[in-house]
């Protein structure tokens, strides 16, 4: 408990230290909600967002016109890591019922940096490419346990908080996804704490933000953080 206690105290000091110098340090845990070509960590992740865009795909050409970076903008934060990989669930079962151990968000959840912030954007991909909900389970997850949505998400929020004791973690949930997911994910942040911004209305092409879609969640999340 002493250990833990000076752990806790040592990241709020390096927090204060952080805002001394340009701002909080964000990390984000994401899909392909989050991606820019260059910008996500490492970078053999795999992006949906590029310069020039896709026209058959979105009109978000720049960086800047990401929700990340316009709330990093805003708030005057800096980035510390952006871990987000196109197409991944936080589970480890994609679509086709294909193993995706490698790029799930609980494989990739050690990888953030040293944030004093951190905001996980998922649970979409889960939902659209119907991932196995599971049971509830909080206590003796064993590893064919994250292949089901339900206990892989209760695992990564408690690795994460194990993890970055100092940080402070929120979830975004998008808008439109399976009222089983919403509903479960939701249920689970509050299991440990961790506040949900729940998104609404986003503007959207291909099933992902067009340029009005990502300022729209800039704001709700800004919103939620201030």
């Amino acid at each position: 408990m002493k250990r833990f206690l000076i752990a806790i105290a040592m990241a709020a000091m390096a927090a204060l230290q952080a805002m001394a110098a340009g701002g909080l340090r964000l990390s984000i845990l994401g899909d392909s909600y989050s991606t820019f070509e260059g910008w996500v960590r490492p970078d053999t992740n795999l992006v949906w967002y590029s310069a020039p865009a896709d026209a058959r795909r979105t009109d978000v050409e720049r960086v800047e016109q990401t929700w990340w970076h316009q709330v990093l903008g805003r708030l005057g934060w800096r980035l510390e890591a952006n871990n987000s990989y196109s197409g991944s669930t936080i589970c480890n079962t994609g679509y086709r019922g294909e193993d995706c151990s490698h790029e799930s968000f609980v494989a990739r959840m050690g990888n953030l940096g040293s944030p004093d912030v951190i905001i996980v954007f998922g649970a979409t991909n889960d939902s659209w490419a119907g991932s196995p909900l599971g049971e509830f389970k909080y206590e003796g997850i064993e590893p064919a346990d994250l292949y089901s949505f339900r206990p892989a998400m209760a695992y990564m929020l408690a690795r994460l908080k194990e993890l970055y004791p100092g940080a402070r973690l929120w979830f975004v949930l998008n808008d439109g996804l399976k009222p089983e997911v919403g509903r479960s994910a939701t249920a689970i942040c509050a299991r440990y704490g961790v506040p949900v911004i729940t998104l609404k209305g986003i503007s959207k092409k291909s099933g992902h933000p067009d340029i009005e879609g990502m300022r729209q969640i800039a704001d709700q999340v800004c919103a939620a953080l201030e």
